[in-house]
């Protein structure tokens, strides 16, 4: 992706170089485990792609290698080609399969009926790309209404009952697990896989985990106390005055060592506050 134009007024231009530099060097498969994403490699697919996104981020809280081993065992459920099995299995299949499975709180009923709800949302709308495209040109654009569209289709029974298996962002909340997958669909380079085209890079926010929390506090770019909507929003405002085509460019890369024992987030916290004290009033800047 080639680089954006910034000016160097203030430092900015030597904050985006340093982070390009974290890019170029972490942003490789190679530094991905332990990270759910890696579960989606093995899709070609995109229909099995964003089921297997969206049974990734349905069960993406907890540790890491434990998200893997969880969303792992739905997947092999549905075999090499999710979107093919769940055309075919129906409610009880899904409650059999999944009998026993645990994620902490998600139980395998939970994920029996979220596949149920994936299962009818496709027959729908074929894609659940398409689902996604309709809230998001209902809601003028925003990606918040996309993704609570698709979430109450995926989610919503007949008798009036919510699956709590994912967030509704629509309850501002940070809602990290669906802005994840969709970062997930819609960016492509050598870690998100891509396939999604309803939006642009641009229009993404951050999937604000405590790692991303703590370093743009630490850094100024957001001075609030508590992980909301609000917060995502500056945060993203905050990445986006540096790169506007592709904000959560350096989502990954900052993440890993927040994760990853063997990156070292003290030095990563001291270098990039020493960048950022050469700008000026840094969150007037940045946000």
């Amino acid at each position: 992706m080639k680089a954006v134009s910034v000016k160097t007024q203030n430092g900015t231009g030597k904050l985006l170089k340093w982070l390009e530099g974290l890019y170029e060097k972490y942003n490789r498969r190679e530094y991905v485990h332990p990270d759910p994403v890696e579960l989606l490699y093995a899709y070609g697919d995109v229909r099995d792609r964003e089921i297997a996104g969206i049974v990734a981020a349905a069960l993406a809280y907890g540790r890491a290698a434990l998200i893997i081993k969880s969303a792992g065992s739905v997947l092999d459920v549905l075999g090499p080609s999710p979107a093919a099995s769940l055309s075919e299995m129906t409610d009880a299949e899904l409650m059999r399969s999944l009998k026993g499975f645990r994620h902490r709180f998600t139980t395998g009923y939970d994920m029996a009926m979220l596949l149920s709800g994936i299962r009818k949302t496709l027959g729908r709308y074929e894609t659940l790309e398409a689902c996604f495209a309709e809230g998001l040109e209902k809601g003028r654009g925003s990606v918040t209404a996309g993704l609570s569209h698709l979430r109450n289709a995926l989610c919503s029974w007949e008798d009036g009952k919510v699956n709590a298996a994912l967030p509704d962002p629509g309850k501002g909340s940070a809602c990290k697990r669906l802005y994840l997958f969709l970062k997930w669909m819609v960016r492509s380079d050598d870690v998100d896989p891509g396939g999604w085209k309803a939006v642009d890079p641009s229009r993404l926010l951050i999937p604000l985990d405590t790692h991303m929390f703590s370093m743009t506090r630490e850094w100024g770019m957001t001075n609030r106390k508590s992980a909301d909507i609000k917060t995502v929003q500056e945060v993203t405002r905050a990445f986006a005055a540096l790169r506007p085509d592709d904000p959560l460019r350096y989502d990954f890369v900052l993440t890993r060592f927040g994760i990853r024992s063997d990156m070292d987030k003290g030095q990563l916290l001291k270098e990039g506050s020493f960048l950022l004290t050469g700008l000026q009033k840094p969150r007037d800047h940045l946000v």
